[in-house]
């Protein structure tokens, strides 16, 4: 597993946790992305988390998931890419579960992207070398696929390796997915965003201890302006 961005915070029976990707616990190349088939890290895996003075914990993987219940579905397989990190109860307190520079969440959208929406994000890749210039990211969607598991859309900047897990807002705020792919097509740099609602759906259903998950909506105010000029 390489360096990734955390996407929202998340709590569940009294437990706080960081989003992720799956495929950021995978154990292949970056190019294996079918969740029911790909090698990953076990649960409880420990992870690195700048800012934490104690390591998290891989609490939950929708890969390891689908691959226990022998899912089969083309799309779910494709597209059901999170995973939560357990943070350190000592570290909880100064979390903030604001996105940077846009602030938000302000819920989980509900319905899927049409062609032309927009959408904002915030990477930390380690490629960017601490230059967080190009870390806020603004862009539309190109429209929904995959039976609306995944959304395609193309950012300013476009989203990097070290972005993967990264979350999108929509123009109200409400977070509606984390970053998966980096994509080819239909635009060269566009990126594969795997869909919120029902990657949570999934967590909810599958997991006893997760029924209860629910997004942690941020401290700042939503605000779509303010990027600086490339």
């Amino acid at each position: 597993a390489g360096q990734c961005t955390a996407n929202f915070v998340f709590s569940s029976a009294g437990k706080s946790y960081l989003g992720a990707a799956a495929h950021c616990a995978g154990k292949g190349e970056a190019t294996q992305t079918d969740g029911c088939k790909s090698d990953s890290y076990p649960l409880g895996t420990e992870f690195t988390i700048k800012g934490a003075d104690h390591p998290g914990h891989l609490a939950y993987s929708s890969w390891l998931t689908m691959q226990k219940r022998g899912d089969k579905n083309q799309d779910l397989c494709a597209y059901n890419d999170f995973a939560l990190i357990e943070l350190d109860q000592d570290d909880v307190a100064k979390t903030n579960p604001s996105v940077p520079h846009f602030g938000g969440p302000t819920g989980v959208r509900t319905e899927g992207l049409s062609a032309g929406d927009r959408v904002y994000s915030y990477g930390n890749s380690a490629l960017r070398q601490g230059v967080t210039v190009f870390s806020p990211k603004e862009g539309v969607s190109l429209g929904d696929a995959g039976g609306g598991r995944t959304h395609t859309v193309t950012t300013l900047s476009p989203g990097i390796p070290g972005d993967s897990g990264s979350g999108f807002l929509d123009s109200d705020g409400r977070a509606f997915g984390v970053l998966s792919t980096l994509s080819l097509t239909p635009i060269p740099g566009s990126n594969g965003v795997s869909d919120l609602r029902l990657v949570l759906d999934y967590a909810h259903d599958t997991v006893k201890d997760l029924k209860d998950l629910r997004l942690v909506n941020g401290t700042e105010e939503f605000h779509s302006g303010g990027l600086p000029l490339l």
